[in-house]
């Protein structure tokens, strides 16, 4: 997930529209939230057209075996469908479910500082995904200052990710720099 702003409001990037599904208007869409139907607990999605915000509800949806196809408001025909194709879905960050106190999203890891035990700077967090089989992983890229410009994949698991620290902007990592 990705971070923004619209009015001075946060945004927060849940998914993408891919393509067109079928001739009446419904458009595929990639959800970036676990489960992938989480994104439809959002009755009204910000769609980025043009580098703008654009305000669409959603009106019916129906699980895919490869995603999800959704019916907007507004969009009644293939070729309407299609000029969304690409195009990002965002919330307010506001209306994003609180999580408890050592719980984080994703999009809020990107870009920290990633620290071994040892104060060795291994670089910054470049993404997060799922590796499969419920594993998450941090792709840590080497920046100006870290130890070398390698790019590193932690896994993201209690063991190896000590302590996030948001305020500070980093994480610290159970981590040989040299893997």
């Amino acid at each position: 997930m990705l971070n923004d702003q619209i009015a001075g409001e946060e945004i927060t990037v849940l998914g993408k529209v891919t393509t067109a599904f079928g001739i009446k208007g419904w458009v595929k869409v990639y959800s970036y939230t676990d489960p992938m139907t989480n994104i439809l607990d959002y009755p009204t999605w910000l769609l980025r057209i043009n580098g703008q915000w654009c305000e669409f509800k959603v009106t019916d949806s129906k699980l895919q075996p490869k995603g999800l196809a959704v019916a907007l408001t507004g969009i009644t025909d293939r070729d309407a469908a299609l000029a969304l194709s690409q195009v990002e879905i965002g919330v307010p960050t506001s209306e994003l479910p609180e999580l408890e106190e050592d719980e984080h999203y994703w999009f809020q890891l990107e870009g920290l500082k990633v620290v071994n035990t040892d104060g060795v700077w291994l670089g910054q967090v470049k993404e997060l995904f799922d590796s499969g089989g419920g594993n998450q992983v941090i792709s840590v890229k080497g920046c100006e200052g870290s130890i070398d410009k390698r790019e590193r994949l932690i896994p993201y698991a209690e063991t190896i990710v000590l302590e996030v620290n948001l305020d500070n902007g980093e994480i610290q990592v159970d981590w040989d720099p040299d893997f």
